[in-house]
């Protein structure tokens, strides 16, 4: 089995019964409770810009879910910048890229954690055409057959307005988490990323805005709201 990298992302895990590890899991049941009529089975996290913390955000939903006896497998889909296989200390040889160049199976490709029911697929070696890769009829595959295999696929994606990466895999999910950072990213980029997304009509489930500060309190929070309350 592999050791935990990186602990600062796993609050889920390190710390469950946190004011952010109890945020987390309300997200997952607005995630869940999101449609009536559609199942909500493949997710992606993104966000406008980069250093928004959308990968600690979509890893520390994977945590949740799996605790929720839920099989969950998490895929860093972010080839150029991944982080996933460090921050859940596995190899970083076989992944993504790897799989969809034909270069491994799936089952050399997904590797287990030392969290029960959480399975990782890492982005591989950086190839020549992430972009080309993601928008294959192999990732639709990729996909569908994870689908059958597990209960919760979550995708981490580049920053949507940094590489197209995040839009064509959008359409390939049930729904779209975007993440931002509170007194980071301009309202500006916030807007344009929306736009991007929703152009290629990926649904967006709702916005996990991050770090806002609470008063009388040192920590901060995340907050996850649907489309309906906006």
């Amino acid at each position: 089995m592999s050791k935990l990298g990186n602990s600062r992302y796993l609050i889920t895990y390190y710390e469950p019964k946190s004011p952010i590890s109890e945020a987390y899991r309300a997200m997952r049941t607005n995630i869940d409770f999101s449609s009536v009529d559609d199942h909500i089975q493949v997710v992606m996290g993104t966000s406008a810009s980069p250093g928004e913390g959308k990968s600690t955000t979509i890893a520390n939903l994977a945590v949740v879910y799996a605790q929720a006896n839920k099989k969950v497998v998490l895929i860093d889909s972010d080839m150029r910048k991944p982080t996933m296989h460090h921050t859940f200390g596995i190899s970083n040889r076989n992944g993504l890229s790897s799989l969809l160049s034909r270069q491994c199976d799936l089952d050399e490709a997904v590797h287990p954690t030392d969290i029960p029911n959480l399975y990782i697929i890492p982005s591989g070696p950086v190839p020549p055409n992430p972009s080309e890769m993601v928008a294959s009829q192999r990732m639709s595959a990729l996909i569908e057959e994870l689908r059958t295999k597990f209960d919760i696929v979550l995708i981490d994606t580049p920053p949507t307005l940094a590489v197209t990466d995040a839009q064509l895999i959008s359409t390939k999910c049930d729904g779209v988490l975007l993440v931002i950072e509170s007194g980071k990213v301009k309202r500006d980029a916030v807007i344009k990323a929306k736009q991007q997304l929703t152009h290629v009509k990926a649904r967006i489930l709702g916005v996990v805005l991050k770090n806002i500060e609470q008063k009388n309190s040192d920590g901060y929070y995340y907050y996850y709201y649907s489309e309906t309350e906006k």
